[in-house]
This record gives structure tokens, C-alpha cells and sequence, in this order.
């Protein structure tokens, strides 16, 4: 009994609710209770003309001083939260190295060298031919044994570094694109190669 008297006032309710929205969709006149306030309508909105627009600068603030550079500080010593100005940036000092520079390419160090080593000298020569990922290399007239078996060489971070056949590293040597010094990889022995 109580599930019928809760489904009749639901569907009393949606009736009612059904034809109010009905009269005013159908085009009638809308249902209006006779304590509402009447309907009134808007003036119509007049449209804006447009146009280019124009930007000025904003007059200063009075008693602010007037910079000339808008990155500058502001006069008078305090900074806008009245705090005292920041310190100037530190200098950076400029050292200049004494040894010669690192070459900055891998181009500046191809070509022929001369190879010396405490077993004697050589010529080597690097090559602007890839292998693989690697350049090719050539060793000739050289006794020692890890120098006569170098070819292929690369640049890294400033280093040239010599490669055997099979990959192992010969040499890795430091300098200038006119001369390089370092040591064989196996035998820690000094190396130097010059134009």
C-alpha cells in the first residue's frame, strides 16, 4: 500500500511538472503564479565601433624617480621593499692556460705525424675515412709493435685515441693540432707525434 501511495504522488508530481513545460513548448503563454514579478525586458546593447588601438606608457608614480634603463635599479640607494641594494655580480677571473690548447675538432688532427717513441720514430697517418665508427689510420716504419698495428684512431673530449686491429686502444694522446703527447696503452711508454 505504501509502494502505490509513493508511485501515484510521483506521478502526480511528473504530470504537473509535464504541463507546465508543455504549454510554454507548444507556443502558449507561459504559466505565471500571481506573485511574480512582471517580465521586463533589456534595452537593446549599442555595438562597440572598432578600430586600431593604441598603447601609451603610464604616467610614473608620483615621487618615484624616473629610470632611463627599465632593468636598472631605482635611485636612492633602496631597492623597491626598501632593503639596501644587492651587492655587485663577482668578477670572473680569466686564466690562461699555459700548455697548448686542446684542439676543438677532429679535423684539425688529421693528416701525417711523426711518431717518437723510446724504441725509435715512425710516421702515422690519420685519415678523414670513416670505419665503422671509428676513422681509418695507418702506421708505417714503426718497430714497436702496438704502433704498427694501429688503424683507426677517434677524437673524445679532447683526446686522440689510437686503436689496434680488433678494437684495443694503442695510444691516447693530448695537445695541439701541430703536436700531441701521451703514452701506449700496453707498455705506459711515452708517445709523441708532431707535423
Amino acid at each position: 500500500m505504501k509502494t502505490y501511495h509513493c508511485l501515484a504522488t510521483a506521478v502526480m508530481c511528473s504530470a504537473l511538472a509535464l504541463g507546465a513545460c508543455s504549454s510554454t513548448r507548444l507556443g502558449g503563454p507561459p504559466v505565471r503564479s500571481a506573485n511574480a514579478a512582471p517580465i521586463v525586458e533589456a534595452p537593446p546593447v549599442e555595438a562597440v565601433p572598432s578600430g586600431p588601438v593604441e598603447a601609451t606608457p603610464l604616467p610614473p608614480v608620483a615621487g618615484a624617480p624616473l629610470a632611463t634603463d627599465p632593468m636598472a635599479p631605482p635611485a636612492g640607494g633602496t631597492d623597491i621593499a626598501g632593503l639596501p641594494p644587492a651587492p655587485p655580480p663577482p668578477t670572473v677571473a680569466v686564466l690562461t692556460p699555459t700548455a697548448a690548447p686542446a684542439p676543438s675538432s677532429r679535423t684539425a688532427m688529421v693528416g701525417n705525424w711523426s711518431a717518437q717513441t723510446s724504441g725509435g720514430s715512425c710516421r702515422i697517418q690519420l685519415s678523414s675515412s670513416p670505419a665503422l665508427d671509428l676513422y681509418r689510420a695507418s702506421a708505417t716504419g714503426c718497430s714497436n709493435q702496438d704502433l704498427s698495428r694501429v688503424n683507426a684512431w677517434d677524437y673524445r673530449d679532447g683526446e686522440v685515441y689510437l686503436y689496434q686491429t680488433g678494437g684495443a686502444v694503442a695510444a691516447r694522446l693530448r695537445g695541439s693540432s701541430a703536436s700531441l703527447s701521451g703514452v701506449l696503452s700496453k707498455s705506459g711508454a711515452p708517445l709523441s707525434l708532431a707535423r
